[in-house]
């Protein structure tokens, strides 16, 4: 049976934030920990060794594959910073088509600054993924 890599952990989200080494890159991931604070009412939590993730839900496939995620989330990688939003939803197109400079594949939406991005358009598209999973998923 598949087991899910990606759990929730008790590790610190500061202390992962400050072990980020670009500088720059470890100052929005502050920011992006402020705007998806407020815009999900939730508090961060690490979810496997490098994602910053908010609430969290229950999934069930019609294939009987189940399991939890989070409900949003960010990580400052490296390369990119992955945002972790919601899909299959109708409004996320349009969302993105607001959002501002950004790539998109499957599952994450990747931005290199938050600057880059209109962040009261994330914060609407944070809580629109969120009511989303809530009413997909319970």
């Amino acid at each position: 049976m598949y087991k899910a890599k990606t759990k929730e952990t008790d590790a610190s989200v500061t202390r992962f934030i400050e072990s980020v080494e670009k500088e720059s890159k470890k100052q929005d991931a502050y920011r992006l920990l402020s705007i998806f604070e407020e815009a999900s009412g939730m508090e961060a939590k690490m979810w496997g060794d490098s994602i910053i993730g908010f609430g969290s839900y229950h999934y069930k496939y019609a294939s009987g594959h189940e399991g939890d995620s989070m409900l949003v989330g960010f990580s400052p990688r490296k390369a990119k910073i992955s945002l972790y939003m919601a899909t299959g939803f109708p409004e996320r197109e349009r969302y993105l088509s607001r959002l501002g400079k950004h790539t998109s594949g499957k599952g994450c939406v990747y931005i290199n600054k938050v600057d880059d991005i209109d962040t009261d358009v994330l914060k609407d598209f944070i809580q629109a993924s969120i009511a989303f999973l809530t009413d997909e998923y319970g």
